[in-house]
């Protein structure tokens, strides 16, 4: 009786030397680690050096917060850097939102990753910085809003944070799939002024500090696989507080949409950029929150508006529109100098 033949593993697309290891989630294309490892790294460096993201001599913070994406970009970025001369000095930057038993573990990672990188590690919180914790928060509202207040107060924390790091960018891990979640986000909330940028690679140049997105193509699965076979120290648990937000409903979506066509992905993401907004729409004018000073384009910031509800006990008063909750404020002005009196910290004293 003869005997089957074992099918021959199949080599390399790239190489055609070794085996491949993986299919790429991307491309599909069987490829061995090596040649992942080098169009992944290849792919980032010419996002970085097309969209001129970085100038020699620069400081850069480098968003951390012990997840993949943040620790792959720091892994990426000090390599790069180092093998491309970009010039640049990097910073990890983290947030300490207060979640025991998550952001206390996840910090740990990080401080981990400033001795495996060798990058300078700074840490802010939002006990310091607003007076509450996130526990504190989510005890007092519930587990309904509190993304709210936590993705407000945590991309003003990262701001000023980058401030007293006094870097001229911010780095963050956003990747293609988080990218392409906001797209559908904003179409379905039919936030305008947040479709209209947020595809664009850099952010906030008429803010305090430029964000930049070098994720902004690479796909999440490709993200854990490079984190994987490069055995990158990575903290993978699910914020405690995150499972009902509504992101997870669109991140579900673009996952069953990749599944049948991964170049659904990038396709999103190009729609978001071919986007053109009617000339005719009235878009939001940018100033300064007369409170502490944060880009607004209101009175008062959508920070110093939900720390103002918290502390006069009353967590709703910034849900929703904040068109509203600022005309109160603007209805109540000769009244709300009393807001300058309140025992709780305000929303941060730094100058930007």
């Amino acid at each position: 009786m003869e005997k089957t033949a074992k099918p021959k593993s199949r080599l390399c697309t790239l190489c055609n030397e070794k085996r491949a290891a993986l299919k790429r989630p991307k491309t599909l294309e069987q490829i061995c680690r090596e040649c992942f490892y080098t169009v992944f790294e290849d792919e980032i460096h010419r996002v970085i050096v097309d969209n001129q993201l970085f100038k020699p001599g620069e400081r850069i913070a480098i968003g951390a917060s012990g997840g993949k994406d943040s620790t792959v970009l720091a892994y990426v970025m000090s390599e790069l850097n180092r093998r491309h001369n970009y010039g640049l000095d990097l910073f990890l930057l983290s947030v300490d939102e207060g979640i025991t038993g998550y952001r206390d573990d996840s910090l740990e990672t990080v401080k981990r990753n400033e001795i495996q990188y060798g990058l300078p590690l700074k840490v802010v919180s939002y006990s310091e910085l607003y007076g509450w914790t996130m526990d504190e928060i989510v005890k007092l509202i519930g587990l309904k809003n509190n993304c709210t207040f936590c993705g407000v107060f945590r991309r003003q924390a990262l701001d000023r944070g980058a401030a007293l790091l006094k870097v001229d960018k911010l780095v963050t891990g956003h990747n293609a799939d988080d990218i392409a979640e906001t797209v559908l986000l904003n179409i379905l909330r039919g936030d305008i002024a947040r479709l209209g940028r947020c595809t664009s690679i850099i952010t906030g140049e008429d803010g305090p500090i430029p964000r930049c997105k070098p994720f902004k193509y690479t796909y999440e699965k490709e993200i854990v696989m490079y984190a994987y076979f490069k055995k990158l120290d990575y903290f993978s648990t699910e914020c405690i507080y995150s499972p009902n937000a509504y992101r997870g409903f669109a991140r579900e979506f673009i996952k069953h949409l990749e599944r049948m066509r991964p170049r659904a992905i990038l396709d999103i993401i190009k729609s978001g950029e071919d986007f053109r907004i009617s000339t005719s729409t009235k878009m939001p004018e940018q100033g300064t929150c007369e409170r502490c000073g944060y880009i607004s384009s209101q009175k008062w910031c959508k920070a110093c508006v939900l720390l103002e509800g918290l502390n006069r006990g009353l967590p709703k008063l910034g849900i929703g529109r904040s068109r509203g909750i600022n005309s109160e404020h603007n209805a109540n002005t000769k009244q709300a100098n009393g807001t300058q009196s309140l025992q709780s910290k305000q929303c941060g004293s730094l100058d930007f």
